[in-house]
């Protein structure tokens, strides 16, 4: 069988009456182009049916013109994951009717990253999982990509450490440990201290619960809520132990809490999602949230504006810390002899109604 052979960047170039290095940057560095020229590039491309080819320009410059974004979902956290996976029919028509699960921060982030890899003319790959199932698919993304971005506690150590030997790997939200990596995080103990100051100060609580799901970022937020209850001589309770997108968990740990009759006068949450989830049981179970009890989040997801009442939170730049991973990521791969970044990027307290504060 005969292989018909495509238009190519020497036609394209021809046509247009420019070099075939100009006919390269009008579609991989256009801001280098005037404007007149790379729309001649751009209509003899159309003209011809010329489609740039990635792999080839890959091939020619070292780098595949791509990064990589290795992800994951609260949804396949639910007990019918699985099964809500494989009903692409159900997937259609479904409306989703729990917005405490998405859009949630990680998918904002990830916005931020689709954003800044646009604007910056790299494509970008997609791909997720939990820890157990995470190698092959993350090494795979990694192989075909120039940099990666990761959230936290999705990919083994090790595996991580393989791939930061080859190219440039950023981790979110968790702060450097010596690992080799970029790190973008944010000020979480600010944020907990901006938020334990206007609850004991404007409401006058004295009386708190923290519910959190177990890990670095919640326990930097844990210890400014200590710190702050410290410096009023007020009384530290433990960690109420929460799991991501296990709603079941929470709601029991409220109603038990509710069974024994020992309601503080606020719910700290480590997230929105846990927080929607404590709000939920307390009205259910026939609490007024703020009248009987204050509930307070982090994060500032949307649904913490959906819901009534509103929610308290503390809102992280969410889309800036994808466009900046992605401009770090970027930096380092045009000089990866420059030493790891680590960025911090400010927090600002979001005061709505659950914590008592008038609706505005």
């Amino acid at each position: 069988m005969a292989v018909v052979k495509g238009p190519t960047v020497y036609d394209v170039a021809e046509r247009a009456g420019v070099s075939i290095a100009t006919v390269s940057f009008a579609f991989s560095q256009p801001h280098r182009v005037k404007d007149s020229t790379r729309n001649a590039v751009l209509d003899a491309a159309r003209a011809l049916g010329y489609v740039p080819s990635a792999s080839a320009r890959g091939l020619a410059r070292g780098r595949t013109g791509a990064l990589g974004l290795f992800s994951f979902d609260f949804l396949n956290f639910l007990p019918d994951a699985e099964g809500m996976k494989k009903d692409r029919a159900a997937a259609v028509v479904a409306p989703n009717d729990d917005c405490r699960l998405f859009p949630v921060w990680v998918d904002e982030v990830q916005r931020g990253v689709e954003l800044e890899s646009f604007s910056r003319g790299y494509a970008l790959m997609i791909g997720g999982g939990n820890r157990a199932s995470s190698e092959r698919a993350v090494t795979d993304i990694a192989g075909r990509v120039d940099g990666l971005i990761i959230f936290p506690r999705t990919i083994p150590d090790e595996v991580t450490r393989r791939i930061s030997a080859r190219i440039p790997v950023l981790e979110l939200s968790e702060p450097s440990h010596g690992d080799g990596l970029h790190h973008v995080t944010v000020d979480n103990a600010s944020g907990m201290r901006q938020l334990m100051e206007h609850l004991i100060d404007v409401h006058q609580f004295r009386k708190f619960v923290f519910v959190s799901i177990p890990n670095v970022e919640t326990e930097a937020r844990y210890e400014a809520f200590n710190a702050v209850l410290r410096d009023h001589g007020l009384e530290v309770p433990p960690v109420v132990e929460s799991r991501p997108g296990a709603s079941g968990v929470t709601a029991e740990l409220v109603t038990k809490l509710l069974g024994s009759g020992a309601l503080p006068d606020c719910f700290v949450c480590a997230n929105d999602e846990e927080a929607l989830v404590v709000m939920e049981t307390l009205k259910a179970a026939g609490v007024s949230v703020p009248d009987q009890v204050a509930v307070t989040g982090f994060d500032g997801v949307v649904a913490g504006r959906l819901v009534s009442p509103t929610l308290t939170t503390v809102r992280q730049p969410m889309e800036l810390m994808g466009r900046t991973a992605v401009e770090i990521l970027v930096d380092a791969i045009s000089q990866p002899l420059a030493p790891l970044v680590e960025r911090q990027l400010p927090v600002h307290l979001v005061v709505r109604e659950s914590c008592g504060c008038a609706k505005t």
